[in-house]
């Protein structure tokens, strides 16, 4: 029998209701780890803020909360430590009335794909959610899903297990909306609309089911700042805290509150319009702020109907485009070029702050994927270019002194750029074409397949000297550094390559720097800090970070950046050899010896640097695969890591100053 004859009708599988969403959970919301698992979160809140969106409602709160013995007798569940997220709003409520399927509109929300009122324009011009995704796959991936909805002074109730639905959608008393959700439904039993909705993950999906107080702050937060005068409320009964948050200034108040830290250089530049495309009916509203700062940093936050697109797309090409356009025809029409010189666009994004907002309906969005990182839509392209270009050609006009302060910070960046060019462009030739000619000072490994292999950037020659010995060299290479590197938070590029240790650097890891990164001729996949377990080394670690996130943060979004993790002590009694790598285990370790022999003589050598150990000591505890511990370095909170940074390796003391004073008692002394 021929494999055509095997493939036959009864081989195909036809998924029905919300078990393509079980099947592939990925297809849907992402991925099934902490990221998708918080992604349930955005889509629910979303509705919310659809609904503010489209005229109705100003007010959500957002709860997080340990499950209740009911919860866990409706989810089938004995997991006594789920936890329970809900959302309030006072929007209209989802519709309750019979749906031409047979069952409640308020059931199809919940548990048909592609259902909701985010289609037709008369429901919401602009919208978040998943095209009707949203609703029903949060509903598929739960144990348990509760909906509420307040309409005419009644309470419609479901419940549904895995997507499906416990029972028909019924009308339920105040008192028992109460009994089920005594936190939560404290005030919307005051609302005459709204929708309240409960859900529990289910820990047979994701890899994890915990919640993090942080990440669900700045998804509020997120939201708050795009929603100007939209109240919102996160109130966390895990962590007993109650956050309010509340922007009249919008997206103005988000770039001052990115700025905060930083010297602004003019005002915040903020301007809404709208456009019409005269061919079609499609038009697209828009938000747009930005201010220039004293950094050498671009922060460019784009959003589409409270999505925040990562990747960008076609509304933050428009806004490039134009601002480019703007600031080199404001240049030349006021001689504010000397002769020959001229900037380009990559000039415009040292110190620049901006965020791009906008909305339009939802029937005409398209995105590269499902999780919509990346805007498509050719019309955005056109909108944002058109009216941004007119509104900030008006602001430069009549704010001539900010026009021509920012034209100076560009042709600053333009001449660090044109003094960069040769220092850069023979790290780009030595890093890239010739490979035979890496830094001395590198000792390399073996190997040339870049996913077997290691590179320690280590602080003095004699932990470097030890490493060379103590590793194996066909996977491991070495590179010494002498002392600090550059401080790379308060300098430009052409600082940068022209410092010896951080060019070679480059050289030696062979991916180029920030513009010319290029992951293909990255010669190495763990790229790890290894520096001293005191104060020095801490800092010198905190410059490599700095540096990293600065200038190649590709290598540590890919995840292949490490801080390694040397022994604090070394512990002998006897015969027995043991490290330890914090105080906590070598009090530890000392009481078990003295528990089994209380005469028993105990040595505690503390360690202060890696240059104390000899080769074979460094390879046991800090370099072998099978003992060592390494620290993998991620970026969780993009926003929290840039204020950071900015915060401690910034120009400005004030700011650094109150973050050591605030944290001061938070701080272990080593004596």
């Amino acid at each position: 029998m021929t494999d055509t004859q095997k493939y036959e009708a009864a081989q195909i599988k036809v998924l029905e209701g919300l078990e393509p969403v079980r099947k592939r959970p990925g297809m849907y919301i992402g991925s099934t780890d902490s990221k998708g698992l918080h992604h349930l979160a955005k889509e629910i809140l979303d509705n919310g803020v659809d609904e503010a969106l489209a005229g109705h409602g100003e007010r959500i709160q957002l709860f997080r909360t340990d499950i209740t013995e009911t919860e866990m007798k409706l989810g089938q569940t004995k997991r006594e430590d789920a936890q329970v997220l809900t959302v309030v709003d006072n929007g209209r409520g989802i519709p309750t009335d019979m749906h031409p399927s047979g069952v409640s509109a308020m059931e199809v929300v919940m548990t048909k794909l592609h259902a909701g009122g985010k289609f037709e324009d008369q429901a919401y011009k602009a919208s978040g959610g998943l095209h009707g995704v949203g609703s029903s796959a949060v509903n598929a991936l739960s144990l348990l899903t509760q909906v509420v909805v307040v309409r005419g002074e009644k309470y419609y109730y479901q419940a549904h297990n895995k997507g499906i639905p416990k029972a028909k959608v019924k009308v339920i008393k105040e008192s028992d909306v109460l009994e089920l959700f005594p936190t939560q439904a404290k005030d919307f039993v005051k609302y005459q609309t709204g929708t309240l909705v409960s859900f529990i993950p289910d820990e047979t999906i994701f890899s994890t089911t915990e919640f993090s107080h942080k990440t669900l702050i700045n998804i509020v937060k997120d939201r708050a700042y795009l929603m100007a005068g939209l109240y919102f409320e996160l109130i966390d009964d895990i962590e007993k805290v109650r956050k309010h948050f509340y922007f009249e200034g919008g997206i103005k108040s988000l770039v001052q509150h990115i700025n905060m830290n930083r010297k602004p250089l003019h005002q915040v530049f903020y301007s809404a319009g709208e456009w019409k495309d005269p061919d079609s009916p499609k038009q697209i509203a828009m938000e747009i702020a930005l201010q220039y700062n004293d950094s050498y940093n671009e922060r460019l936050e784009s959003y589409v109907n409270v999505i925040k697109t990562p990747d960008g797309g076609t509304h933050l090409q428009g806004f490039k485009n134009a601002l480019s356009r703007v600031l080199r025809d404001y240049a030349n029409e006021h001689k504010l070029l000397k002769d020959k010189e001229a900037f380009v666009s990559d000039d415009l994004k040292e110190g620049l702050t901006a965020v791009v907002f906008i909305k339009m309906s939802a029937n005409d969005l398209q995105f590269e994927s499902q999780t919509k990182t990346k805007l498509n839509n050719s019309e955005a392209q056109t909108a944002v270019y058109q009216v941004f270009k007119d509104a900030f050609t008006t602001f430069l006009e009549e704010n001539p002194k900010v026009g021509k302060t920012i034209i100076e910070k560009i042709m600053l960046s333009a001449r660090a750029r044109m003094a960069a060019r040769a220092a850069k462009n023979a790290v780009i030739r030595k890093g890239a074409l010739e490979t035979s000619t890496l830094p001395g000072k590198l000792a390399d490994c073996q190997s040339r397949i870049a996913a077997d292999c290691e590179i320690y950037i280590v602080e003095g020659d004699s932990a470097g000297g030890s490493a060379k010995q103590g590793r194996d060299r066909k996977f491991q290479a070495i590179f010494p550094l002498r002392g600090k590197i550059l401080n790379t938070e308060r300098a430009r590029l052409d600082k940068i390559v022209a410092f010896e240790e951080l060019k070679n650097l480059v050289i030696a890891l062979g991916c180029g720097i920030n513009e010319t990164y290029n992951e293909e001729k990255l010669r190495y996949h763990r790229i790890i800090l290894m520096n001293d377990a005191d104060v020095d080394g801490e800092h010198i670690t905190t410059l490599g970070l700095t540096f990293f996130f600065r200038h190649m943060r590709e290598i540590i979004e890919k995840g292949y950046l490490y801080v390694a993790v040397p022994p604090l002590y070394k512990i002998t009694s006897g015969k027995v050899e043991e490290y330890v790598y914090s105080d906590g285990e070598k009090d530890t370790l000392v009481n078990k010896i003295k528990g089994s022999n209380e005469n028993a003589k105990i040595g505690i050598q503390r360690y202060k640097g890696l240059g104390e150990m000899n080769p074979e000591q460094l390879w046991e505890t800090t370099m072998n695969p099978e003992h060592r511990m390494l620290k993998k370095i991620t970026i969780d909170d993009f926003d929290k890591a840039d204020t950071a940074f900015d915060t401690l390796m910034g120009n400005d003391v004030p700011p650094r100053k109150k973050f050591i004073q605030t944290r001061a008692k938070l701080a272990e002394l080593d004596i």
